[in-house]
C-alpha cells in the first residue's frame, strides 16, 4: 500500500523537526518534506506533491491564508492547520478552515517541542483523516489502521438511557454532531434556517478556545442566535449552541423545557466534546422530541449515540456520502441502523423544518 505523503510548512524549526520526526515514524505516512514558508514549499512541492499538508498561519513571505488559497484554486489538497492559541491565530485559523483547510491542530506558545510530542497520536490521527478527505475531488480513502489508545464510550461519562424516552412536549430539540468538514458543512446549514428554528445543540470536534470565535463567526452570518454553550444554557427556538472545545456537553430537561450541562470528563470515543455523550444524553432526557443529526467526520464518534436515539424514538438523519467531506461517521452510523434517512447537505435545513 502507498504511504499517504506529507509535507510540513512551518517557521519554526522546532515544530517542523518535531512534525517531520512524528511523520517519519507513523506507519502509512511519509515525509514528504518540511519548508520554513511557503514560497520555498511551493518549489519543493512541485517535484513531489504531498497528500496532505501541515501548514501554520503566521509565516514570513506569505501568510497561510494566501497560500491555502492559491492552493485550492491551483491543486486542492487536504491541509491540516497547526496554529498557536492566539485570538489572532484563532480567528485566522476560522478563515483558514472557511478557505477549505479541513482540521485545526493547536498547539501553545510555550513548550511546544513536548506539547507536540505528548499530542502525538492525535496529530497522526487528524493527518490520517485529512488524507480521506474530498477536496476539490473524490480521493481515494486511506487503509483503516489499527487504533493508537483505548477508547472510552459515552458510559464515562453518563449512564445509558432506559427503555423509557421522556414522555412528548410541545419543546422540540435538534443534535447535531460533525467532525472533519464540520466547520463549512454547519455554515450551510445553520444560514439556510430561519429564525424560527427549533433550539439545536452541536458538537464540533474542535480545539479549546476555537468553539467561541467560530460561534460568533456563525451568529454573524445566521438568522439564529449561535454562541458557545455556558453552563445551564437555555434550549430555545432560534438558538444554536455549539459545545465548547475540552468540554462534554449534554442535554437536560427541568420540566418541559430544556437545557444545557458543560462538564469535564474522560475523552469519549477519542474527542472531547464528544457527540455520542451528547447524542445519548438527548436520548435519555428528549426521546422522540428531538431529531439527531450526524454529518460528516472522520471515525465513529455519535454512531453509538445516534442510535440510542433512534430507540428512544427520535427522528435521525445522516449527511449522505457525496456530500461529506469524510464519510466516516455517518457511515459508521449507517452500519449500525442509526439512521432512518440519509440526506445531501444541501436538504439537512429542509429535515429541521419539516419535522420540527
Amino acid at each position: 500500500m502507498n504511504k499517504t505523503s506529507v509535507f510540513v510548512v512551518d517557521d519554526s524549526a522546532v515544530v517542523r523537526q518535531v512534525v517531520s520526526d512524528l511523520i517519519i515514524r507513523a506507519p502509512g505516512l511519509r515525509l514528504a518534506g518540511a519548508a520554513p514558508d511557503p514560497l520555498y514549499a511551493m518549489e519543493r512541492m512541485q517535484k513531489d506533491w504531498p497528500d496532505v499538508i501541515v501548514l501554520d498561519v503566521e509565516m514570513p513571505r506569505m501568510d497561510g491564508i494566501t497560500f491555502l488559497k492559491k492552493i485550492m484554486a491551483e491543486r486542492p489538497t487536504p491541509v491540516v492547520i497547526c496554529s498557536t492559541l492566539t485570538e489572532k491565530n484563532t480567528e485566522t485559523s476560522l478563515q483558514a478552515l472557511a478557505a477549505g483547510a479541513v482540521e485545526i491542530v493547536a498547539k501553545p506558545k510555550m513548550g511546544l517541542k513536548r506539547y507536540l510530542e505528548d499530542a502525538s497520536n492525535d496529530l497522526i490521527e487528524v493527518i490520517r483523516g485529512a488524507a480521506q478527505a474530498r477536496v476539490g475531488r473524490p480521493r481515494a480513502p486511506a487503509a483503516p489502521l489499527p487504533a493508537v489508545s483505548p477508547k472510552l464510550s459515552a458510559d464515562a461519562v453518563l449512564a445509558a438511557p432506559g427503555t423509557q424516552a421522556m414522555a412528548e412536549t410541545t419543546e422540540r430539540i435538534v443534535a447535531i454532531g460533525t467532525s472533519t468538514g464540520g466547520t463549512q458543512a454547519l455554515e450551510a446549514v445553520l444560514t439556510a434556517l430561519p429564525r424560527v428554528s427549533p433550539g439545536i445543540v452541536i458538537v464540533q470536534h474542535m480545539p479549546e478556545k476555537f468553539t467561541a470565535a467560530f460561534a460568533a463567526r456563525l451568529n454573524s452570518i445566521s438568522a439564529l442566535e449561535v454562541r458557545e454553550a455556558c453552563h445551564n444554557d437555555r434550549v430555545i427556538p432560534g438558538r444554536a449552541l455549539i459545545a465548547p472545545g475540552g468540554k462534554h456537553m449534554l442535554l437536560k430537561r427541568s420540566g418541559a423545557y430544556y437545557h444545557v450541562d458543560i462538564v469535564d470528563g474522560p475523552l469519549v470515543s477519542r474527542h472531547r466534546p464528544s457527540v455520542d455523550v451528547l447524542f445519548r444524553s438527548a436520548a435519555k432526557v428528549a426521546g422522540r422530541n428531538a431529531l439527531g443529526i450526524i454529518m460528516t467526520g472522520m471515525g465513529d464518534d455519535g454512531a453509538a449515540g445516534l442510535k440510542e436515539m433512534r430507540d428512544a424514538g427520535a427522528h435521525t438523519v445522516a449527511q449522505d456520502e457525496a456530500s461529506c467531506v469524510v464519510y466516516g461517521m455517518p457511515k459508521e452510523a449507517v452500519k449500525r441502523g442509526a439512521v432512518e434517512r440519509s440526506v445531501p447537505l444541501s436538504e439537512i435545513a429542509q429535515e429541521i423544518c419539516r419535522r420540527h
